[in-house]
């Protein structure tokens, strides 16, 4: 896994431009920490940052391919899976490699196949392919989107990278937000090609863009698709875990350490105990880690999000597939470091995340990354398999995003607390319905389904396309930050597609969520795990850290004026910072961690706000 850059200017000379190249290259450094290159050209200069994962002698970047008519250059982030089987039909067809990386296998497979090597590939990747024989760059986002990438058209061609920030280190991008980018941060929003920055976009996932002398054009080369479920129950429950079985046996390919994130959920359980039955009698024993907060099991309090605590299942699961295990134990002071936010922050590059939840998957990828290189996640199985409460308690049913909803019978959420000027002018309901009726408007559609069963196919699909987008950035973001590859099983496109299409009857099969994956996965799993209801990933319940970010809020309300203010209602900063620290729960608390991510958003990124 790596980070790349790049500027394609058609009427100046780039190579006067080396500084500033390597100064948008350089953002990407903790993305990649093992090496550096850039390759400049009067016309296109292309930078990468390495995480060396295969073949770490042989992989370097940028990779020239030099030919009499022109060079082809390749800038590449992510593994292509399938790289091994490309290899051996790319050399049947006539082609010669040099290394053993999945890199050059991509470059040949440009080489042989033009824009259709998109067809061929399995994996998660973010590239760029810019062709000396046409003066042609080419920008290639996997299927899912789980690697991110984005660009921005310049007067004269386009600058491109993994993170925006890679690209506002050039003059030509100026840190501009609009009202939109505002509103999208405040609700979380991630709508498909829409960047967080005025003039910059990001490639849609399963999409390439191809940019020349005439512009930028972008093809949309793989999108879900509505088709009829032939197979009976026993048929979908073997094909999905035959499924697995080949993703994971794929994803497990590294020549550096690789391990799992366990939680102790069905999700990465799951992927953990296949994974340990994989590589069982070949090697070491798979490596695990789980994150856990100081005294969190002892004093645990069950509420409606969290049923339980992580650590017992996920020791259970460690004990039965019989994986090297590890829990990674936080301190409420390390979560509470405002350097800790401001890197966080940084990484992420908009402010209003998920708050200490950010946080702690920043620390454990920290402490991981300093054992393993390679982590496989469960992410995604719950947009995939119908995981999430409001698959099943009423919020389905609701004209909106569903996770925006509340269950029939609870209050509403409360709503971000703004200024009544700011409230006015951003108007979120309003943005939210106008993105909802957009999504709606894509959602693929077949012919002859029940109501019921048309409604479902849409939330998995807005699950797919919406809410899916939100945690693979914050998942590559966080982990990236540490130089840690996490891979996302659950993304395989194959997998995604067939389950995309089972009927909702089949997901719930037992009555219970993800019905499809426990029948799937149960021989590798304890009783207790398979049976454990859905908890998502975990919020410490230490008051400290509440009492913590409380003070820094007081602080902030001390210092007198702060742009934040304009945005966030001041009275109500006052009532949280005085309250009592075990009263600040729920969507409070979120509020408060948005508003100190907002503060250091502004303080890194220094935004010019253009709302009117």
């Amino acid at each position: 896994m790596c980070g790349i850059t790049g500027w394609i200017a058609y009427r100046r000379d780039l190579t006067t431009e080396e500084q500033t190249v390597d100064a948008m290259t350089e953002t990407m450094a903790r993305r990649g920490p093992d090496a550096a290159g850039t390759w400049i050209s009067p016309t296109a200069a292309l930078g990468h940052r390495r995480l060396s994962v295969i073949d770490p002698p042989g992989g370097a970047q940028p990779m020239e391919l030099r030919l009499p008519s022109g060079a082809i250059v390749l800038t590449y982030s992510g593994e292509t899976y399938n790289f091994t089987e490309l290899r051996d039909e790319l050399r049947r067809r006539g082609h010669r490699f040099a290394t053993a990386s999945d890199t050059e296998v991509v470059l040949h497979a440009y080489l042989e196949w033009g824009d259709e090597l998109v067809d061929h590939l399995n994996g998660m990747y973010a590239f760029a392919i810019w062709d000396g024989r046409t003066d042609r760059l080419l920008l290639v986002r996997d299927r899912l989107g789980v690697k991110p990438l984005f660009y921005f058209p310049t007067d004269d061609g386009v600058l491109f990278g993994s993170e925006p920030r890679a690209i506002l280190a050039n003059p030509l991008a100026e840190p501009v937000v609009d009202a939109e980018h505002v509103s999208q941060f405040l609700v979380r929003d991630k709508t498909p090609g829409r960047a967080s920055w005025a003039g910059m976009h990001e490639v849609l996932p399963g999409a390439l863009v191809v940019a020349d002398r005439a512009g930028c054009r972008e093809r949309v080369y793989w999108k879900l698709e509505a088709r009829p479920h032939t197979d009976d129950l026993p048929s979908t429950v073997a094909r999905v875990r035959e499924l697995l079985d080949d993703v994971i046996e794929r994803q497990l390919v590294a020549d550096v350490p690789l391990c799992s994130l366990l939680s102790g959920g069905l999700d990465s359980s799951a992927v953990t105990g296949i994974a340990a039955r994989r590589l069982a009698g070949r090697e070491a024993r798979l490596r695990s880690f789980a994150v856990d907060f100081a005294g969190q099991t002892a004093r645990f309090v069950p509420n409606q999000t969290w049923g339980s605590p992580d650590t017992p299942y996920a020791h259970q699961v460690a004990a039965f597939a019989g994986t090297d295990h590890s829990d990674i134990v936080l301190d409420y002071s390390a979560m509470a470091d405002p350097e800790v936010r401001r890197t966080v922050v940084t990484a992420r590059g908009v402010p209003g995340g998920f708050s200490d939840m950010d946080l702690s998957l920043f620390l454990l990828s920290q402490a991981v990354r300093e054992q393993s290189t390679v982590a496989l996640s469960g992410e995604s199985a719950d947009e995939l398999f119908g995981g999430y409460p409001w698959c099943h308690d009423g919020r389905a049913a609701q004209p909106t995003f569903p996770w925006m909803a509340s269950p029939p019978g609870q209050a509403a959420k409360p709503p971000v607390p703004l200024t009544p000027e700011m409230s006015a002018l951003l108007d979120l309901p309003a943005f939210n319905r106008t993105n909802y009726e957009q999504a709606m408007a894509q959602a693929p559609v077949l012919e002859g389904e029940s109501a019921e069963q048309r409604r479902m196919r849409e939330v998995d699909y807005l699950n797919l396309t919406r809410h899916l987008g939100l945690l693979l950035d914050r998942k590559d973001r966080m982990t990236m930050a540490t130089g840690l590859e996490v891979r996302v099983p659950f993304c395989d496109h194959r997998l995604v597609q067939y389950v995309f299409n089972a009927p909702w009857a089949m997901k719930a099969f037992d009555g219970r969520e993800k019905s499809l994956l426990r029948a799937a996965t149960a021989d590798v799993l304890p009783d207790a795990v398979a049976r454990r209801k859905k908890s998502p990933f975990p919020a410490t319940q230490d008051v400290k850290y509440v009492m913590a970010v409380q003070q820094q809020l007081g602080q902030l309300l001390g210092e007198g004026d702060h742009r934040v203010f304009d945005f966030f209602d001041r009275a109500w900063a006052r009532r949280v910072a005085a309250a009592e620290p075990g009263a600040i729960t729920g969507p409070t608390r979120k509020h408060l961690e948005y508003l100190l991510d907002f503060v250091t958003w502004m303080e890194v990124y220094r935004p010019r706000l253009r709302l009117a």
